[in-house]
């Protein structure tokens, strides 16, 4: 019979785990392409006003050339040409000469003051570089035909308006865009949690939902989208699990309860049939079919969720009789170490089966010694059967407790069990919210001393 699995706690966390991972994950990539196209909106916004600051300044320092050019055509320059000549120099009066260096023309009358930031020079004149420093100013020059020859008008512009508009710019964008990504980041996990809900309202339930209780549902969204449709699809499976496993409990209950009648007859006449090699080799056998309807039986019980009839028990006084009664070999001997008064509640039925169960197979396995020790401990009623024997291999201390599960090699001498007994002994032991595991030299049950 195949044992149904539902994920455990672990594998729970493991899902939610992944669910974080994927909402951190969308955060993490929309945040990064907001952040690629607001750099690059911000580094071609700086690039473009940077040119159309400088081109502005380009062409005011050449207007202002141009509207000086006039002034220039009757003054005399006489100045060696090709040398950088000084600036600034005393503004003249149209028609002045000038016998060295450059001039400050102004326009309208003699009142107004003259421009520093135009200049005339000789035509293969040059102005001195903290005049017409290229990182500070914008510069143009004009030709102009002056009363002694060919000159130059200079106008200059200062870019300090242009940068003082980049960092303008650049103190808004350095906290704007990281405040914007933040904005993104939060915006894209909270709407990835509210998508992701349902999904975690579903896994919730999965997780709730045991063999015992198929019945149970996952809540369905009303968005009828893709998580919508899984929800169907797991509610459909459901069904159809729910289905599957009736009719496999059913089947198992049915043919354990109608196998044991026939068992029974067959038993009986063997006993009373004549003895024979051949009679003892098939009560053997009859008797394992007997143990092993038994068994089935008793899964179908378990599996059905039956409840419990607890009443108080000493569990101490339980280990004791049953591990008497246990299956015994004549060079195995059994030790006690019961604790008294290890009260708890439970079904006296099932506990007995779980004791035998466990004392029958420390006694197949023993080399010499099994002990059975009952004791209280943390607010847990304590069960210990022990055993000599080669004991089970770390990997595989999992693997005993699965259904028709018996291992090779040390433990193959087990010729009575069919690989129900220890499964069947960790469902009682579940059944009465208590555990059940391997531990060192043999299997150790926990219980609460309170109401399962």
């Amino acid at each position: 019979m195949k044992r149904v699995r539902f994920p455990a706690a672990g594998g729970m966390r493991r899902v939610s785990a992944g669910l974080s991972s994927v909402r951190l994950r969308a955060t993490a990539a929309a945040t990064l392409v907001v952040a690629l196209a607001l750099g690059i909106v911000a580094l071609v916004l700086i690039v473009v006003l940077r040119g159309s600051l400088e081109s502005s300044a380009d062409a005011e320092a050449a207007r202002k050339a141009v509207a000086a050019a006039p002034l220039a055509q009757t003054i005399e320059i006489k100045s060696n040409p090709g040398t950088p000549v000084g600036v600034p120099a005393e503004p003249v009066q149209p028609g002045a000469v000038v016998k060295g260096g450059a001039v400050h023309l102004y326009g309208g009358t003699a009142a107004r003051l003259a421009d520093p930031d135009v200049v005339l020079t000789a035509e293969k004149g040059d102005v001195i570089k903290e005049w017409a420093e290229p990182g500070e100013y914008a510069v143009a020059g004009v030709k102009v035909a002056t009363a002694t020859g060919p000159g130059m008008v200079w106008s200059r512009v200062s870019r300090a308006t242009a940068e003082d508009a980049l960092r303008t710019m650049n103190s808004a964008l350095l906290p704007g865009v990281p405040a914007v990504l933040l904005v993104v980041a939060a915006m894209t996990w909270f709407s990835v949690g509210r998508a992701l809900a349902p999904v975690a309202a579903i896994r919730a339930k999965v997780a709730d939902i045991t063999a015992r209780d198929l019945h149970q549902r996952v809540p369905v969204p009303g968005s009828k989208d893709e998580i919508a449709a899984l929800a169907t699809t797991v509610n459909g499976t459901l069904d159809r699990l729910e289905t599957a496993v009736g009719t496999h409990k059913r089947f198992v209950a049915d043919a354990a309860h109608e196998l044991r009648s026939p068992i029974a007859t067959l038993r009986a006449r063997l006993e009373l049939a004549e003895p024979s090699e051949l009679t003892k080799e098939a009560l053997a056998d009859v008797e394992r079919l007997q143990a092993l309807a038994a068994d089935l039986l008793m899964l179908a019980k378990l599996d059905a969720g039956e409840p419990l009839r607890a009443t108080e028990l000493d569990l101490g006084q339980v280990a004791a009789e049953e591990s008497l009664r246990a299956r015994r070999r004549p060079e195995v001997r059994v030790e006690l170490d019961i604790e008294p008064d290890v009260v708890m509640k439970g079904s006296r039925a099932h506990l007995d089966r779980l004791v035998t169960n466990l004392a029958d197979n420390a006694v197949r396995h023993a080399a010499s010694t099994v002990r059975v020790r009952v004791h209280a401990e943390d607010d847990q009623a304590v069960l210990e059967v022990l055993d000599d024997g080669p004991g089970i291999p770390f990997e595989q201390r999992e693997a005993v407790f699965d259904r028709f599960t018996r291992l090779d090699e040390a433990r193959a001498r087990d010729a009575g069990g069919a690989g129900l007994g220890l499964p069947i002994a960790r469902d009682i032991a579940t059944l009465h919210d208590g555990s059940l595991v391997y531990a060192g030299g043999g299997f150790v049950a926990r219980f609460p001393l309170g109401t399962p």
